[in-house]
């Protein structure tokens, strides 16, 4: 279809929604092929990363300590520093991208995080060290819902939760391939050498700049006609090579009813009207997930090693073996989310995870093994609900609000990963480990509750049809 016959279809260029509309029903007609593969590892590549450079910190924490003398009180603030600035990066980085575009937010963000790991080599104290974490910690908070974002933009709905969750398991993986290298790579080569290594994947700004086109969604919703026609075109032309076969017309856009005029975007949308109750919603369940996923696992080494007296290794295999079961979780929910559905995801993992706390903190919390056990089946149930939230956040905003809308998911999971190991650490501190888990078995259940009571279905609708 040429430019100007896709314009007159819809309304030529005074209809952004109704190009909007197009544009989605023509991205529904496309193949699942090598394109969307391809983009989806350029995309991936940068979340791994991004991962990567969130957990160097834990790494090189012995080193520093030793170099620049550091009491508790600096140790814990050049841990938490990053966290504050991945808050703040990810709720500035939603507005940004909605008026800028998802592909420069991405790319700004995987460069920053770059120069920021060239800058934090040629520290010599802790202040300025802080500073530039604080940095980072924006372009890490700033990337990965817009990455989710960007990915759900260009997918159709057969089948998508499988593609986007798939595609958001590269941050786990990216966390756990930064735990083994930088435990190899520290002690060989020291601190600033694998900060310097890992500001290399800064240069994967120039292959989304390459090879990763704007959403066509968005640039339709920005008035940019002539461009979402042509990257649109651009796309489609490419799966036809792919794939060697003409694609099929596609389906007619839904007519658009009778009804108020789509908001102008912004806060106040977000925050009002359906939009308003979806946005709290989800801020809920990102924040009870992360609450109590984080509460574990930040714990957990700790509480083997101080209240059941186990050696440092044994301490960290146990947690390990933990993490290794969450991710396990991840892939059973990407692979099912369509059959199961979004909603109902959500409510039985953070339900099921509630019951494997509520168990282990009245009855089974007397031995390590016991604890082992029961926080691996909990960890299962709560990475595959969060990261299922990657999933859903961005199909329940309109193109003019889904980054912001994500990015307020992205602030509600940094507060959880912020106060969850506070409260434990409370909690934990009165000397009574089985009411931590009951307390957190409340936090998965109120997450349950509300996805119950509140959260709407998408599994298998079209963007525009869940959020016009």
């Amino acid at each position: 279809m040429t430019i100007d016959a896709a314009r007159a279809a819809t309304g030529g260029k005074g209809d952004p929604a109704g190009l909007a509309a197009a544009i989605g029903a023509r991205f529904e007609r496309l193949p699942l092929c090598r394109w969307q593969v391809m983009v989806r590892l350029v995309v991936g590549a940068v979340t791994f990363f991004e991962a990567f450079d969130q957990l160097l910190i834990a790494y090189a924490l012995p080193d520093l300590r030793g170099e620049w003398g550091l009491d508790t009180t600096r140790i814990t603030a050049l841990m938490t520093v990053g966290s504050i600035g991945m808050l703040i990066g990810a709720l500035a980085s939603g507005r940004l991208a909605d008026r800028i575009g998802r592909v420069k937010v991405i790319a700004g963000c995987i460069a920053l995080s770059g120069l920021c790991n060239l800058a934090l080599t040629l520290c010599t104290s802790p202040e300025p060290f802080m500073a530039i974490r604080f940095v980072q910690g924006m372009a890490i908070g700033g990337e990965v819902p817009i990455a989710a974002t960007f990915i759900a933009e260009i997918t159709r709905a057969h089948r998508r939760g499988r593609f986007v969750l798939l595609y958001e398991l590269v941050f786990p993986a990216g966390l756990t391939a930064g735990a083994l290298l930088a435990a190899w790579l520290v002690p060989l080569l020291g601190w600033r050498w694998v900060f310097g290594l890992a500001a290399v994947p800064g240069l994967l700004c120039l292959a989304l700049a390459r090879w990763v086109p704007e959403s066509p969604r968005w640039l339709a919703d920005h008035g940019r006609h002539d461009e979402a026609l042509a990257t649109m075109a651009a796309i489609e032309e490419k799966v036809e090579r792919i794939t060697g076969a003409p694609l099929p017309a596609p389906a007619p856009a839904p007519a658009r009813t009778a009804g108020p005029a789509p908001g102008k975007g912004g806060l106040r949308e977000l925050l009002g009207g359906k939009y308003g109750r979806r946005t709290l919603v989800v801020g809920l369940l990102w924040f009870t997930g992360y609450f109590a996923n984080y509460g574990i696992t930040s714990w957990l080494p700790t509480i083997y090693k101080d209240h059941f007296g186990l050696d440092l290794s044994t301490a960290l295999l146990y947690s390990t073996v933990t993490s290794c079961a969450g991710l396990a979780g991840c892939l059973v929910v990407a692979l099912t989310v369509d059959r199961v559905g979004r909603r109902n995801t959500v409510i039985w993992c953070m339900a099921a995870a509630a019951l494997s706390l509520l168990f282990l903190g009245l009855l089974a919390g007397d031995s390590a093994t016991g604890v082992l056990a029961w926080t691996s089946l909990a960890s299962v149930f709560l990475f595959g609900s969060n990261i299922c939230l990657y999933l859903y956040t961005p199909e329940l905003f309109p193109t003019r609000i889904r980054a912001l809308g994500s990015s307020v998911g992205g602030a509600m999971n940094r507060l959880g990963v912020i106060l969850g190991p506070i409260v434990v650490g409370a909690l934990y501190a009165g000397g009574a480990i089985g009411t931590v888990f009951v307390a957190l078995a409340g936090v998965a259940l109120a997450g349950s509750l509300t996805a119950a009571a509140w959260a709407e279905e998408t599994s298998g609708r079209p963007l525009e049809e869940v959020a016009p």
